[in-house]
């Protein structure tokens, strides 16, 4: 009997133990689904959210970014054999027309003949391109470099400003006319202003007449963008030097060669009539 009972108490026990081991066990378990549910629901981000993300996302638009590369491209260099378009339009190295060409086949001739590949006209239905070879594009590169040099940009140079008093003392005067001439050989334009000094009996036309003063400093470089005029209700004179076109300076120098000319004539003659006197 006694066997009996310790045999029932012992199958009890176990079964206890085993249930209470369940729950514990059912309990870690559910703890650790629910925060795997939660983190996992959390990563994956409703379509609204996504959608809002992406109208405000600070990435560069590819498109854009095609655009500044075109704008950076210099004007006439080759473009390798990154060719976008599908069809384009080909002349050879001499100037001939191949009509529409794929870039396959393109691609295929710069190989075969070492040529390089250059954009000449963006703006047709089909973009203009021209096989040529290292040495022409490099030759033409020098010819629009000279272009531009020879032509500037409008709007493309810089002015300078220069402002003092007319009670300006002459070594100073000097200083700021060596500055000017500086920033003029530098193709700058200076823009001069110069306020009327304390003394009252200073004439009037001083202001202008420093103006004046520093021009004749640079013969054959300078000459008056704006002539000297009053500005401030009188108080100030205003003036803007520049360089001196490429036409101007050779007008310059034929009227100082004339003037030479006339020089040695004139001592010429003087020489001539001093030698008859004396005969």
């Amino acid at each position: 009997m006694a066997a009996l009972l310790l045999k029932r108490l012992t199958s009890q026990s176990i079964k206890t133990g085993n249930n209470c081991i369940s729950r514990c066990l059912g309990r870690c378990i559910l703890h650790e689904t629910i925060p795997a549910q939660r983190s996992l629901g959390a990563s994956v981000p409703r379509l609204s959210s996504w959608i809002h993300a992406k109208a405000f996302s600070t990435v560069a638009d590819p498109q854009d970014e095609r655009k500044k590369k075109k704008r950076s491209e210099p004007a006439f260099n080759s473009i390798g054999r990154k060719i976008h378009e599908r069809v384009i339009h080909v002349l050879d190295e001499a100037g001939n027309d191949l009509g529409n060409m794929h870039r396959a086949d393109v691609i295929r001739l710069m190989n075969k003949r070492d040529l390089r590949l250059v954009k000449r006209d963006s703006g047709t239905e089909s973009p203009q391109y021209q096989l040529l070879t290292g040495a022409q594009i490099h030759k033409e590169q020098l010819r629009l470099r000279e272009l531009e040099k020879a032509n500037p940009k409008a709007g493309s140079t810089l002015t300078k400003e220069l402002s003092f008093s007319s009670n300006i003392g002459q070594h100073d005067l000097d200083t700021k006319s060596k500055q000017i001439q500086q920033w003029i050989e530098k193709q700058y334009k200076v823009q001069i202003t110069i306020k009327k000094g304390k003394n009252p009996e200073e004439p009037e036309q001083k202001m202008e007449e420093i103006c004046h003063q520093i021009l004749q400093t640079m013969p054959g470089l300078a000459t008056f963008s704006s002539r000297p005029q009053p500005v401030r209700g009188g108080k100030a004179v205003m003036c803007v030097l520049r360089h001196l076109s490429k036409k101007e300076e050779n007008a310059w120098r034929e009227a100082q060669g004339t003037q030479k000319g006339d020089t040695l004539n004139k001592e010429n003659r003087n020489n001539q009539e001093s030698d008859v006197v004396h005969q």
